[in-house]
Order: structure tokens, then C-alpha cells, then sequence
């Protein structure tokens, strides 16, 4: 309740004694909250990012950074560091994940690919922290950590923790010799917005310089929304001619490409599970507990079709008491 009072105080003072009315606008898997503000004529939003738990700064840098690429991010219209606040422009209400479906899909990925061509068009090495080996493996160790032991509730033996590791060394060796770009980092379906100048881009205060296929992977392996494969595919294909005539570092053999997206995506959906069973069981946010077996089927899946991550799904056969499925070898 302080906080609130602290945060309406400055507004008073940054809107010069206007009128306007405070409602939730969002929260996100951080401290970060989000309001709407309303006044007669407009609508802004407003960060509270508490200093003792998050840092404003790499939010207003990569808006910056972002912007200048040509894409739509919100404008800061006032800020108060110190005290962690952030006034916006609002990119309104909706989001990719309420608008899409069979219809409007094609038209809403297309704009999200192109302007993720944008983004990476403008990187260059030193501008944001490298998506190096540590944090790769900082993220990895998620897994065990949180989704394995806590969630589970299961210890790996030393057989197991051999495994796990030399799939993470696998996937290192693939994710750093993949291009290098700017990287959103959560670049999905709930951070998007349906706008005029489509789409607004959310949540990007994370970014980093790491391997091209990250971003697509969170766009069409998203934890929020399922796609056939088939059309899975058919949009990678599309993003990577659109790449490639933009002159961005993927390889000339799309079969080469497409196993870089599913290699980074095992990546990823090992850190989601275990980033979702710690929302869980330190954060008390039970909302992502549904979200876990789509992830899971994601990450089955890719392990099922390459010979060197057999041994992983094999392990995520072990945890989950499973029986190897026929074809199945190990």
C-alpha cells in the first residue's frame, strides 16, 4: 500500500495535478508491476520496478537501442529512478496471445518476424551482455535445480548429472557457433502487442548478443500457444528467406537452420520448466503450473529427432517414470 501511495504521489507531480485514475494494467514474472493510467483525453502506463529488487536502467537502454531499429516500443515520457518508476506510452490491451488464431495468424507473425528482422539488422557486438556459455548454462541449470528436485522431487545420480551435462555441452556447441544478434529474449506471444504500428514489443529489459534462433524459437515455440508443426516449420521457412535476403547470419542450408532453431529451443524449454516450477515453488505463482506439459511436449519432441540428444530424452523418460515408445533408441 506504500508503494502505491508512493507511486500515485508522483504521479500527481509528473502529470502537474491532472485528473486520472490508476488500474492494473499487467504483472510479469518479476517484481515489475504494471498500471494503466487514465485521463480524459489519453492513456499512458506506468512501471513500478522497486529498486531493492529491479534495476530501470537496461529497460530504458534497449527501448533506446530498439527504437532507433524501427520498432515499436513504449516511449518513456517520465522517469524517477531512484524511486523505480517509469511513465509510458500505451501500446494498448491486446495481446498477440488473445488475438491470434487460424485467421489471424499469418498476418500477425508476418509483422512480428519482420520487425524481429529489424531488430537484428541493427546488432553489433558489445551493446548489450553476451549470451555467452555461463549464462547458457546459468539458465540450463534451472532444470535440476527447480524443475527436477523441487518439483519432482527427485535426486539425479551421478550417471544422470553426466548426461544432463553432456547435453548441455552439446547444446553450447551448437548455440555459440550459430549467428550473432541482438536477442529480445522473451519474444512470444504475451509480450506482443496488436497495435496500429504492429506489433508493440514488451518485456525486453533482458536482452542480449546471442544466437539468431533464440527469438524465433520463444515466437513459434511458444509455452502460451500450440501450432502443428507442419506450420511451425512453414513460418521458420519464411523467416529464414526473409533473413536471408536481409543479409543476417543464417546458414545457406535451411535443414542446417532448422536444427538450430529446435537445438536452441531444447535450451530454452529446459530453463522455462524449471524458470515456471520456481515461479511455483519459491514465488507461489501457480498460473504457469498449466503451462508445463506443453513445454515438455516441445522439448520430447525435438530430443526424439536428433541421435545426440537421445540420452536427454531418455533421462526425461527416467524422471517421469516413462516407458521408451517404439523407435525409441538409445
Amino acid at each position: 500500500m506504500q508503494r502505491q501511495q508512493q507511486l500515485t504521489s508522483w504521479l500527481e507531480k509528473v502529470l502537474q495535478g491532472a485528473q486520472f485514475s490508476l488500474a492494473p494494467a499487467s504483472a510479469d514474472a518479476s517484481f515489475r508491476r504494471y498500471f494503466r493510467v487514465t485521463l480524459p483525453d489519453r492513456t499512458m502506463i506506468v512501471m513500478d520496478a522497486p529498486p531493492a529488487h529491479e534495476n530501470c536502467e537496461p529497460f530504458l537502454h534497449v527501448a533506446e537501442i530498439f527504437a532507433a531499429a524501427g520498432v515499436h516500443v513504449p516511449r518513456v515520457i517520465a522517469q524517477d529512478l531512484a524511486q523505480g518508476f517509469l511513465l509510458l506510452t500505451d501500446l494498448g490491451n491486446t495481446t498477440y496471445l488473445e488475438a491470434l488464431n487460424e485467421a489471424t495468424a499469418p498476418d500477425l507473425y508476418r509483422d512480428a518476424m519482420d520487425a524481429l528482422i529489424r531488430i537484428q539488422q541493427s546488432s553489433r557486438p558489445g551493446v548489450f551482455p553476451a549470451y555467452d556459455a555461463t549464462l547458457l548454462t546459468r539458465e540450463m541449470r534451472l532444470f535440476p535445480e527447480w524443475y527436477v528436485v523441487k518439483h519432482l522431487g527427485t535426486t539425479l545420480d551421478d550417471k544422470q548429472q553426466t548426461v544432463l551435462q553432456q547435453a548441455f555441452d552439446g547444446l553450447n556447441r551448437n548455440i555459440l557457433a550459430q549467428g550473432q544478434v541482438y536477442v529480445h529474449r522473451d519474444y512470444h506471444s504475451r509480450n506482443l502487442m496488436v497495435c496500429d504500428d504492429n506489433p508493440g514489443i514488451l518485456d525486453f529489459q533482458d536482452a542480449v548478443y546471442g544466437a539468431i534462433t533464440y527469438d524465433l524459437v520463444s515466437l513459434f515455440k511458444d509455452a502460451y500457444i500450440r501450432w502443428e508443426e507442419e506450420q511451425v516449420l512453414d513460418w521458420v521457412v519464411r523467416y529464414w528467406e526473409k533473413a536471408r535476403k536481409a543479409g543476417l547470419p543464417v546458414p545457406q542450408d535451411i535443414s542446417e537452420f532448422y536444427r538450430d532453431f529446435e537445438w536452441m529451443g531444447v535450451q530454452r524449454h529446459l530453463k522455462v520448466l524449471g524458470i515456471f516450477a520456481r515461479l511455483y515453488h519459491r514465488d507461489g505463482k501457480d498460473g504457469y503450473l498449466k503451462d508445463l506439459p506443453l513445454v515438455m511436449d516441445y522439448l520430447r519432441r525435438a530430443c526424439d529427432r536428433y541421435i545426440e540428444l537421445r540420452p536427454l530424452l531418455h533421462l526425461l523418460n527416467q524422471l517421469e517414470d516413462r516407458q521408451p515408445q517404439a523407435g525409441y533408441t538409445f
